[in-house]
């Protein structure tokens, strides 16, 4: 059902936690399943310096968090803005059809993080 490298993240999950101020931080949910995320960006200089989440969800949403984080912490936030959903779930090696929407929430809260540090 799940690649090992997604229940590798959602096992050993890479970034877990909060950033303090002057992170930005947002919490996006996904009304259909009651998934909620959690992600602080850190920005300077134009790069991401520093990147952390939470996930209270599923499998697939947290593996979805810790991938992202992975992606995007020290990268451009022109690099980072990039990222989709479909980026995720081919570097989790696929999600099941049931569990898309994880994807989809990490790109949600990844596009209100940088909406918000605009």
């Amino acid at each position: 059902m799940y690649s090992d490298l997604l229940l590798d993240h959602f096992q050993n999950p890479r970034n877990v936690g909060e950033l303090p101020s002057p992170a930005v931080t947002v919490e996006v949910s996904n009304p259909a399943c009651g998934d909620i995320m959690q992600l602080s960006l850190l920005a300077g200089q134009g790069h991401l310096r520093d990147v952390r989440f939470k996930t209270r969800g599923c499998v697939a949403s947290i593996a979805c968090g810790s991938l992202l984080t992975e992606l995007i912490k020290g990268k451009s936030l022109e690099e980072a803005k990039k990222l989709s959903a479909a980026d995720l779930s081919a570097g989790l090696g696929g999600l099941p059809p049931a569990s898309g929407h994880a994807g989809v929430l990490a790109e949600d809260a990844l596009r209100e993080a940088l909406r918000q540090l605009q």
